[in-house]
């Protein structure tokens, strides 16, 4: 089997970039390791770290830049986010005005909507701004 063998993005000869609007419809999703026996036959518990270190986004009230390293822990059931378009998805950011928490917490519930984890956190280690740094986390668990 295949995990990659529905992935749009990856791959392809010419990639298209938006930078204005977060799209959730470019995030894109494979069937996780840990859920197949051919490819888990002890049962481990998988957990997955992912570190974005260029993530860029506009303040709501100031149009000025921010810059923050977004940090995605998960435990995954049966779906990975495929790492090609999550970049695609967080460059969506770049020209778009929000404030730290609520960009932190929309990256959380649509790579939630998603891949229905186990669990995940999303943090952003925005760099200081007046000298003060905000760092956001959203959490999920499932009930």
């Amino acid at each position: 089997m295949k995990l990659h063998e529905n992935l749009k993005s990856l791959g392809e000869n010419k990639t298209g970039y938006s930078y204005d609007k977060p799209d959730a419809g470019l995030l894109e999703a494979f069937t996780s390791p840990f859920a197949l026996p051919e490819f888990n036959p002890c049962g481990a518990v998988g957990t997955i770290h992912i570190e974005c270190p260029e993530f860029t986004c506009l303040c709501p009230m100031t149009g000025q830049p921010d810059f923050a390293t977004i940090i995605i822990d998960y435990q995954p059931d049966r779906l990975c986010v495929e790492s090609k378009s999550l970049k695609l998805y967080l460059g969506t950011f770049r020209m778009f005005g929000e404030f730290h928490e609520a960009g932190v917490n929309r990256i959380c519930n649509d790579l939630v909507q998603l891949l229905r984890p186990v669990s995940m956190t999303v943090k952003g280690e925005f760099t200081p701004r007046g000298g003060i740094p905000f760092w956001p986390t959203a959490e999920y668990w499932r009930g």
